[in-house]
């Protein structure tokens, strides 16, 4: 029986073979490589890390990492509205009040310097020279303040500019094209900030439009990428004033988006604080609890202790500053009104727990007489003092929550800065 042997394949059909099969290995590795560098992109824009909790309250401690800088919660963002905090360099931000983020706005700085002149520069931060992270709000407060010279549509809101009257529409497209140019770390949606009160239907219609404004804001945002290589946040706001049903369907609206932190707007603006204070806690139990929870705009140092309480973690506003300018001084053991008679022959230290260099460098006295005298550098010093408290409070209030005595420290400094001194 005679045995047929096989001839070999061809050698040049092999090489095709293993040919192909090699760029199949290197396509499916570039393809699982390019969706991984992608969805790391959408998905961990912001990391945020819970590193403690208060076992007797909501309050967390934690750490948001961005391409800026990390920034430790709770924290204090000092409100530097056209890219300056009012009176204060931003060397004294950096290396004295020991800020970890402040917050720029998008209405005021679209119109001045205006977002071509930012763009030219690099973006907010080498405009401004500051290299921690920034945020923006996006403006909506702003506009819907000008309740004369607006109006609002499903489109956007058309307004007047409050500087030469001229007319100009923010819709949630434009509001991220803005804060793109802008470069601001963390980006915020459009929304309406209703008034209070508000009656019901305005309210939930108000609520409504948020949302619809919401999704527009963020299909234009995931479709684009940032101008300066540093990678950008969104954050989603809740509104629904103070009416619990609108609030918790808000929260949920928001949560569903499963952004890298979430706002909660409206609040403190008007409303008694027990009203505040309801709604922030309704919120948060629905907000995810692993993303940063953001009350924007509040508040006094007792509504910041009372919101870290009720799990909040970010903060801003521009009491410390406005009224430093005005010769209020927040200090560890109450509140002064540096004009008053009773401190003209008193000579000690601003503050004796200060952190800032001017609490142990100028006296009450020294602080009045520049206020009395109409010298700009009363406001300078009110000013840097206020900041440098609001950021050392919210430190000792990550170290208590720490230690696990944040409740029993939070009693006691509220009785104390509620003080009229």
């Amino acid at each position: 029986m005679k045995i047929r042997t096989i001839e070999p394949q061809n050698t040049s059909l092999k090489k095709i073979n293993r040919s192909i099969v090699l760029k199949m290995i290197l396509f499916c590795t570039f393809a699982y490589f390019f969706l991984n560098v992608n969805t790391k992109f959408r998905f961990e824009l912001m990391k945020f890390e819970i590193t403690h909790f208060d076992p007797k309250s909501n309050a967390r401690r934690g750490v948001i990492t961005t391409d800026h800088g990390q920034i430790q919660t709770p924290i204090f963002m000092p409100v530097g509205t056209v890219g300056s905090v009012k009176g204060v360099h931003q060397q004294e931000l950096e290396n004295d009040i020991n800020a970890q983020i402040i917050l720029g706005n998008t209405y005021h700085l679209y119109l001045r310097p205006g977002i071509e002149i930012i763009n030219k520069a690099g973006g907010l931060h080498k405009f401004m020279n500051w290299n921690r992270p920034i945020l923006t709000d996006s403006g909506g407060y702003q506009v819907f303040s000008l309740s004369a010279n607006r109006k609002l549509t499903p489109e956007g809101a058309h307004f007047r500019s409050h500087i030469d009257g001229s007319k100009h529409l923010f819709t949630p497209e434009r509001v991220v094209d803005i804060q793109r140019n802008i470069g601001s770390d963390i980006l915020m949606a459009f929304d309406e900030c209703p008034p209070y009160p508000s009656d019901y239907a305005y309210a939930k219609k108000s609520m409504e439009l948020t949302h619809q404004w919401l999704k527009r804001g963020l299909e234009h945002f995931d479709a684009q990428e940032p101008l300066y290589g540093h990678k950008q946040a969104f954050f989603p706001i809740v509104q629904g004033s103070t009416y619990t049903d609108l609030r918790k369907q808000s929260a949920e609206t928001i949560a569903a988006f499963g952004r890298e932190g979430n706002a909660i707007g409206g609040l403190s603006v008007g409303e008694p604080v027990e009203e505040m204070y309801k709604m922030l806690e309704i919120v948060n139990e629905i907000l995810p609890k692993d993303k940063p929870r953001y009350l924007m705009g509040v508040g006094t140092p007792i509504n910041i202790l009372e919101g870290i309480e009720r799990g909040t973690d970010m903060f801003d506003c521009v009491m410390p500053t406005r009224n430093g300018r005005n010769g209020m001084l927040f200090t560890s053991e109450g509140i002064i009104n540096i004009k008053n008679e009773k401190w003209k022959a008193d000579f000690s230290p601003l503050d004796a727990n200060g952190t800032s260099f001017v609490d142990a460098h100028y006296s009450k006295a020294y602080l009045r007489h520049l206020f009395v005298a109409g010298e700009r550098l009363a406001a300078q010093i009110a000013s840097i003092h206020n900041l440098a408290f609001y950021l050392e409070l919210v430190r000792q209030a990550r170290q208590k929550i720490e230690s696990g005595e944040f409740s029993s420290w939070k009693a006691m400094m509220v009785k104390k800065l509620g003080n009229r001194l």
